[in-house]
């Protein structure tokens, strides 16, 4: 096996592996910590702590540790969230949210820049377009990576529905579901009562199995990438001043690109919050029960896998503008539908349907803005993947801010109109690259070494 793409797999069974905690005890944190709103300050922390981590610490981390050992590292910190879930307080779980989050952006960030870097080691030995094999790469990750909604969902389910408790849902209660809910955190709290100590401490025990192996997968098999190497052998000899590294981040928003590029990064921190949050909530769980929104986000999670491995190689085909387009029709058309639905237990494809075509969109937001990432900021990769899961984590904050708030007919058209002001800014990157070097070869641009010679198609 060629070896750049051996430490993708590495690095795809590690995510995996790592996500499938820490996915499965993000689903229940509402539930398994509802006493005085704790799972939920405990999430809300996370993002805050997440969007602080992107701001200052992403760049410096990974110019001192590599890319390697930023990402076992920062895998640390996850475990760390797992083992604050054993006895849940707010002495130990809070805590635990703020470690992850610092964790949470180096990590992100290093898996980006790793296989940005090893696309386009592989590209120059095969003599192929580096955007081709960056994309394949994302592809692979997010394919393996996707997966672990499916095995986290299925982990807690198998192991906490010996204690679930199934009701009947009235019709009454039906009426309070959808979009014009009825604000009420009684709502049909079917199945939503504790599981006893025992079940939690198994299921916990399991989740924390799964991020240590993922940690010493990293350590044992993950090569030390050569062009990591010398970058960071390099900037241990030029000192790098205190904006280009601590502040780097903020740095690179001197690039009109990235500035363009926020409501498209901050839109995936929205629309997943939504349909993890209002559309578990409102529809599922209020029509259906809470025993179902395992298999909700199962269905999600596994469409998204399957097409972020297609759109990863087919987006040399029909190019990534075609793709987002996609993307932006299918959850424009979702979400149209949940403004318009009312959910009925008698309905039982819609409730899947709705979560499959999300998991369509999901895998273009996903691998092409990684990837467009990747392109656009070759030079300044930290920095980009840094503001890329600041942005992200700003919509994930924004969203739980006004989660409790508001109904869910007004967070649907606030999420419809983060995207679309994200596609006209994404548009305008568009124009921007085409403009600034029209019918310039790949390779000619990034020899001139411009602030925007770098590949503009995928």
């Amino acid at each position: 096996m060629e070896r750049n793409l051996k430490n993708v797999l590495v690095i795809s069974f590690g995510f995996l592996l790592l996500f499938t905690a820490y996915s499965g005890l993000q689903s229940l944190q509402s539930s398994l910590n509802s006493e005085e709103g704790l799972g939920v300050a405990s999430l809300s922390v996370l993002y805050a702590a997440l969007t602080l981590s992107s701001m200052f610490l992403t760049p410096v981390i990974i110019q001192k540790l590599g890319c390697k050992w930023t990402i076992a590292v920062s895998m640390c910190c996850y475990v760390a969230y797992s083992l604050g879930n054993f006895y849940a307080s707010w002495y130990t779980l809070i805590p635990a949210s703020v470690i992850l989050g610092l964790g949470g952006a180096p990590l992100w960030s290093a898996k980006c820049t790793y296989l940005t870097i090893a696309g386009t080691s592989s590209a120059e030995k095969a003599g192929k377009n580096a955007k081709d094999i960056i994309n394949q790469y994302f592809g692979v990750f997010f394919l393996v990576f996707q997966t672990s909604g499916v095995w986290g969902n299925l982990i807690s389910s198998l192991i906490l529905s010996q204690s679930s408790n199934k009701a009947e849902i009235s019709e009454e209660a039906l009426e309070c579901c959808g979009a014009y809910d009825c604000l009420t955190d009684t709502t049909n709290s079917t199945g939503s009562e504790r599981p006893s100590n025992s079940l939690i401490y198994t299921l916990v025990g399991v989740y924390t199995a799964c991020g240590v192996i993922a940690v010493l997968l990293v350590i044992i098999f993950l090569d030390q990438i050569k062009s990591d190497q010398a970058e960071t052998e390099k900037e241990k000899l030029e000192a790098p001043s205190f904006c280009s590294s601590f502040l780097a981040t903020f740095c690179h928003l001197k690039d009109k690109r990235q500035c363009l590029l926020i409501p498209l990064t901050m839109y995936s921190g929205f629309e997943q919050a939504f349909l993890a949050g209002d559309y578990s909530k409102s529809y599922t769980t209020c029509a259906l029960g809470i025993h179902y929104v395992g298999y909700m986000m199962i269905c999600f999670a596994g469409v998204n896998s399957l097409c972020s491995l297609l759109f990863g190689r087919i987006s040399q085909f029909t190019g990534r503008k075609l793709l987002f387009a996609l993307a932006a029709g299918l959850n424009t058309g979702c979400m149209i539908t949940l403004l318009l639905w009312k959910p009925h237990p008698k309905q039982l494809a819609v409730f899947f349907v709705i979560p499959a075509l999300w998991g369509v969109s999901d895998a273009v937001w996903q691998t092409q803005t990684n990837a467009l990432y990747g392109i656009l900021f070759e030079k300044n990769k930290e920095a980009a993947f840094a503001n890329y899961r600041l942005w992200e984590s700003v919509g994930f904050v924004m969203a739980f801010a006004y989660s409790t708030k508001l109904q869910v007919y007004i967070k649907a058209y606030i999420v419809l109109s983060v995207l679309v002001l994200s596609m006209v800014t994404y548009g305008a990157v568009e124009y921007l690259e085409a403009k600034s070097s029209p019918g310039t070869p790949t390779a000619t641009k990034k020899e001139n070494g411009g602030p925007h010679s770098q590949e503009t198609h995928i």
